[in-house]
């Protein structure tokens, strides 16, 4: 045996040191493509629901503070101070995210939450990472979609000669709803880069039987052949040669954890992976008990994640600046909730609403948008800060500014018309040709036309023969339709849709045919 294979669909398999959960198709290809086409987005998802007011600390509203939450205020001595912004500092541990502060890198969104925000660590989570609002329930994430909609054809015919490399990878835990669709991981999962062992050539020997047992081997050979092929990807970009920063820290478990994801991160990125989205986080901010140390509240629980977060973050820039690739990329916090004006009785914070987001990186518009939290002056244990943006309006400022779609895109990706914010330089957006070579990357098995359409719509189909399946569904993961479910020789065919009796809005269209699977997006109008 000489490198690895496996895995897929329902969840992650560690080979090798290497835990691996994704799709693709066979055709492997070197790191042949200039990178400097590339946007990288990556996720930094803080768990828990960060406490926003000590971490954006409103130094113009300190007095009301002081007697709200005087349990777990920051003594305002202690406050950082933001160059050319007054009233507002960051809480004492954020020194990493101060100093990209100043080298303006960085830009926070204030406020930022939705209409009737949902308590609940799983739901709120689902909210975030889906882009629903607080009525629905989504089948795909939101960048799910948006991967969906770049790289229509996915996973059929993946990796290949254009796209040789993973859309997106999930370092050190699963593959998590924003980046599905219609129950497809549009990414892989990775904890480390180690790949050292390879099963082809031992495990393909016997010809699979000709029954239900040799289709079930098949495919659990297909995708062993297409993991294999990422492996060797990540691994071939893991082995490049690339400076990295000595500023990653090394104080507490949390730390180091997300130090080893960003550190990951930057080498592949910096190794010529052509990988678009990159998802890592950090745990412990349900900080309902001891968020601060009682004798000195610049200290404890909420302190050391903060710095963990901000020394990372600042270490991570680092890392890109000394590769030279820090205009590439930009990167993103969100938590699923903040949590509330008043302080509890166990120097701790409950379940709250709006919180601010971090947004970093050289091509950011660096600044606070928004302003600092309004206190209100008959506040109770049960008052939540005043929403300013909606969380998909800064989704929406990615997918304009950063993937540059446009908004007629960002609406279909997004499930509605979202106004995006003013906090990314747009300058510089990928070529149409690149995004053309995206979409017709890979096997395309089903289309539609005409799309957007009134009523009724022909989607086009092709079956490998077998068991053949065509479903429609809503924009809420419900089903709509079975246009067929049948046994069907190979062949490529038509099918005549009619949705007149349906609302306008977005729909999919989804082909299952044995482990090949595509969904495309149907747009129905007036």
């Amino acid at each position: 045996m000489n490198r690895r294979n496996f895995l897929r669909s329902a969840g992650t398999v560690t080979i090798g040191g290497m835990a691996v959960r994704g799709l693709g198709s066979p055709l492997l290809s070197a790191l042949n493509r200039s990178v400097a086409e590339d946007r990288v987005l990556v996720i930094l998802q803080l768990f828990g629901g960060n406490d926003g007011l000590n971490t954006v600390i409103p130094t113009s509203a300190y007095s009301q503070l002081s007697s709200l939450r005087s349990q777990v205020l920051i003594p305002q001595n202690q406050v950082l101070p933001l160059s050319g912004l007054t009233g507002t500092g960051f809480h004492p541990a954020m020194t990493g995210m101060q100093t990209l502060w100043n080298e303006g890198k960085l830009a926070i969104v204030q406020g930022v939450s939705y209409p009737e925000p949902n308590f609940s660590h799983f739901r709120a989570t689902d909210i975030y990472e889906t882009g629903a609002s607080s009525d629905q329930i989504l089948q795909s994430g939101w960048l799910g979609r948006y991967l969906n909609f770049e790289y229509p054809n996915y996973p059929v015919g993946y990796p290949n000669v254009d796209v040789p490399h993973p859309l997106a990878i999930r370092v050190s835990g699963g593959v998590g709803a924003g980046l599905q669709n219609m129950g497809v991981n549009m990414g892989i999962s990775i904890n480390n880069t180690n790949d050292p062992l390879n099963l082809t050539g031992n495990i393909y020997v016997d010809a699979p039987t000709a029954d239900c047992k040799g289709d079930k081997l098949r495919a659990i050979r297909t995708v062993q052949r297409q993991t294999d092929l990422y492996g060797n990807v990540i691994e071939a970009a893991a082995s490049a040669s690339c400076t990295h920063s000595n500023l990653y820290p090394t104080f507490s478990t949390e730390a180091n954890r997300l130090a080893a994801a960003l550190k990951v991160v930057s080498q592949l990125i910096c190794g010529g992976l052509k990988t678009k989205i990159y998802w890592v986080s950090i745990g412990g901010f349900d900080t309902h008990a001891s968020q601060v140390d009682p004798g000195n509240h610049a200290t404890g629980t909420h302190a050391n994640l903060l710095r963990a977060v901000s020394d990372n973050i600042r270490a991570f820039q680092h890392d890109l600046q000394l590769m030279g690739i820090e205009d590439r990329v930009m990167g993103m916090t969100f938590s699923e909730f903040g949590r509330r004006i008043t302080s509890n009785a166990s120097y701790g914070t409950d379940h709250g609403s709006a919180q601010p987001m971090f947004l970093f990186g050289s091509n950011v518009l660096p600044g606070m948008l928004g302003t600092n939290p309004v206190i209100p002056s008959n506040t109770t244990s049960a008052t939540n800060l005043a929403m300013q943006y909606d969380f998909r309006s800064v989704y929406a400022s990615v997918l304009r500014d950063w993937f540059c779609l446009h908004q007629s895109d960002i609406d279909s990706v997004l499930l509605q018309t979202y106004q995006p914010l003013n906090v990314i330089n747009g300058a510089g957006c990928i070529s149409t040709d690149i995004r053309e070579a995206n979409q017709q990357a890979g096997i395309e098995l089903l289309s539609a036309y005409p799309n957007p359409f009134v009523e009724r719509t022909t989607l086009e189909y092709t079956t490998l023969g077998g068991p053949t399946m065509l479903q429609v569904f809503n924009e809420q993961g419900q089903l709509v339709q079975t246009v067929f479910n049948k046994v069907m020789a190979a062949g490529t065919y038509k099918a005549d849709l009619d949705l007149g009796d349906m609302n306008t809005g977005v729909y999919y269209a989804r082909l299952q045919n044995g482990t090949n699977q595509q969904v495309r997006n149907l747009l129905k109008v007036r």
